[in-house]
């Protein structure tokens, strides 16, 4: 018999035992199976396929009018407090603006307590009879809705466009085929009146701008109906700070006439503040004269006391 190999009378194989052993600790009776759920591994399966993975995404259609009304309600936010485009509907401001041009105006400053300055060109509403003989328009619904939301100027609103010549404080008057004078000083407007255009026809004057207002004028001098010509009306012509809308800053149509819309070098002379300069002199003086007359009681006081 070769060495190793068993007879009929040797020790029975212990693997049979082992394997039962084994087949055992993986039947349904083994601590480890009796608390599971036999459709947990199905659930497990499931859970990998949906609710791990990514969520579908929305269809664009369902997107879109989301992102509609969320595109219109900033429209309408930068309209009411941020700008605000105006169409020129008329050859007053040439050549500064052209009928046609269309304007941003700047409506966030005033918001923040700003008044409108010398050499500004400003948007305003009509104070009261200024436009009483202008045709009225008749704007169909998509001009108004895109008006309302500032996509497009309005064509309802009685809106006008002027330059800034003097604000409350101020004392204004022009003579006839002369300059006009503003606190004492001629202003050269050489730089944004239209060409061949007087300073003023007629003569007018001097006006006393009230606090809170402004008196305006047209680059256009011979074809424009600003404060000169509504001296009869509530006012004397000059327009309160509460009507302005703001300032217009840019031209911004056509886009071959794309400018900005800066201040002219005309209202930074010297002497138009005038009666602001003084102002602190004569505070300063105000404020010395009761240390003088103290300073000379107290010395006569000593000297009589000697």
């Amino acid at each position: 018999m070769a060495v190793g190999a068993r007879s009929g009378h040797d020790e029975p194989d212990k693997r049979p035992e082992r394997l039962g052993e084994s087949s055992v600790a993986m039947t349904d009776d083994s601590p480890d199976r009796r608390d599971a759920d036999p459709g947990d591994a199905a659930s497990a399966d499931d859970a990998g396929q949906s609710g791990a993975g990514p969520k579908k995404p929305r269809s664009f259609w369902k997107e879109l009018p989301l992102l509609i009304g969320i595109a219109l309600l900033l429209a309408l936010l930068i309209k009411t407090f941020l700008v605000q485009a105006f169409s020129i509907p008329s050859e007053s401001m040439l050549n500064t603006l052209q009928k046609g041009d269309r304007v941003l105006v700047d409506k966030l400053t005033p918001w923040f307590g700003s008044e409108p300055e010398r050499g500004e060109v400003v948007v305003f509403h009509d104070p009261g009879g200024w436009l009483e003989n202008q045709p009225a328009t008749d704007p169909n619904v998509l001009q108004k809705f895109l008006s309302f939301i500032g996509l497009m100027p309005s064509a309802e609103e009685k809106d006008l466009i002027k330059r800034v010549i003097a604000v409350g404080g101020d004392t204004v008057s022009c003579k006839e085929g002369g300059k006009v004078v503003l606190n004492g000083k001629e202003l050269d407007e050489s730089a944004y009146l239209y060409p061949g255009s007087v300073p003023c026809e007629k003569s007018f004057g001097p006006i006393n701008v009230p606090k809170g207002s402004i008196w305006v004028m047209g680059d256009n001098r011979q074809n424009s109906l600003d404060s000169r010509f509504h001296q009869e009306l509530p006012g004397g012509g000059t327009v309160s700070d509460d009507q302005v809308v703001g300032r217009a800053i840019v031209v911004a149509w056509p886009v071959t006439r794309w400018a900005t819309l800066p201040v002219p070098a005309t209202f930074d002379q010297p002497g138009l503040d005038k009666a602001l300069a003084v102002a602190p002199g004569a505070a300063g003086l105000a404020g010395a004269l009761p240390l003088v007359l103290w300073r000379r009681k107290w010395l006569t006081a000593r000297h009589t006391a000697e």
